[in-house]
């Protein structure tokens, strides 16, 4: 079992986090104070979509305001999170595994069992959907996480459903075509935990990737930065908006829009001075829904992708390492 980094202060960078000096994040060359993409979901619905359709082209990702998760929601949430990282270690042993396929899993890392260079991160990755189903294998400490956790993960998946009609819709498609295409979807739930790192300059929480799912709802620590995004060879510094909700675009939606909309390359940094947290919901096709680029959109434009199951994707995406090339590029037709 490997350790988690959240179960004591650490004064020196182990050995196995620094990064190769071709791989590190490179600080000085981040752009900051870009305007991001905000779409305030109150706005007329013409408008809501048009500013999807170009966010999702030209970045891969957005931000939402006026979402319908109220505030008070959104700072439980963290509260409770950051609880749960600092139950005793004993607590926390009780849900550690490195098996990816368990369906509630306290790890480190991302996949310890087949990386070279670990990142510095803890995470608590739950199935959240049906919530009956997976709820009773949910930590039972702190004390309100069940209910706080399963309040947020219904609201969620009724902000996503909204969301993926929209990017129906964007795309020139009828509004419940993603939503049918993706068949019964699943909702996973990931609570990172990056804590205080005495050589930022040197590691990551995570390494580029993009997220092999469809959708990605990301709530960021309100205080403290970390998101990076790819656009345009550059890396931008997403800085957090409070109460604001960052979307990614993710492989399943690049397949399905034969490849007009991007799924984001992203980053999380971390800081030596503040610990970070951030709850990402994920968003995921059934195992069995075959993806395939809508084919309204291959009538001009030939199919770029091949057919494949969702199941074959995921089993491909995990027995990768995080930052080797675009697993999409392994589906091309």
């Amino acid at each position: 079992m490997a350790e988690l980094l959240s179960t004591k202060i650490h004064e020196t960078l182990p050995e196995k986090y620094v990064r190769p000096e071709t791989q590190r994040p490179l600080f000085s060359e981040v752009i900051t104070g870009t305007k991001i993409p905000i779409i305030d979901l109150k706005s007329p619905v013409d408008q809501i979509i048009s500013q999807i359709g170009h966010a999702s082209q030209s970045y891969g990702f957005f931000q939402v305001v006026n979402h319908g998760i109220p505030d008070e929601l959104l700072l439980k949430v963290m509260a409770i999170a950051i609880e749960f990282f600092r139950l005793p270690a004993e607590e926390k042993e009780k849900l550690y595994t490195d098996d990816p396929t368990k369906k509630v899993r306290l790890s480190t890392s991302f996949n310890v069992a087949r990386e070279t260079v670990h990142n510095w991160r803890d995470y608590l990755r739950m199935h959240c959907y049906p919530l009956e189903k997976f709820m009773p294998e949910w930590p039972s400490k702190p004390d309100l996480f069940k209910e706080v956790i399963s309040t947020y993960c219904k609201e969620v998946r009724q902000l996503g459903m909204k969301l993926l009609g929209a990017i129906s819709l964007s795309l020139g498609l009828e509004e419940d075509y993603i939503k049918e295409a993706l068949g019964e979807q699943e909702q996973h739930m990931a609570v990172n935990f990056y804590p205080q790192c005495p050589e930022p300059e040197l590691t990551y929480g995570l390494p580029a990737h993009t997220d092999p799912n469809a959708l990605t709802i990301l709530l960021q620590d309100p205080e403290v930065a970390g998101l990076h995004v790819l656009k345009d060879g550059k890396w931008i510094a997403v800085d957090p908006l409070p109460g604001a909700l960052v979307i990614n675009i993710g492989d399943q939606l690049q397949a399905l829009s034969n490849g007009r909309y991007k799924s984001v390359w992203h980053r999380a940094v971390v800081n030596s001075s503040k610990e970070r947290l951030s709850v990402a919901s994920f968003l995921c096709p059934s195992n069995s829904a075959l993806v395939s680029p809508a084919k309204k959109l291959t009538e001009i434009t030939p199919p770029v992708y091949r057919d494949y199951t969702y199941d074959e994707y995921y089993k491909k995406f995990w027995s990768r390492n995080l930052d080797q090339e675009h697993c999409l590029e392994l589906f091309k037709s």
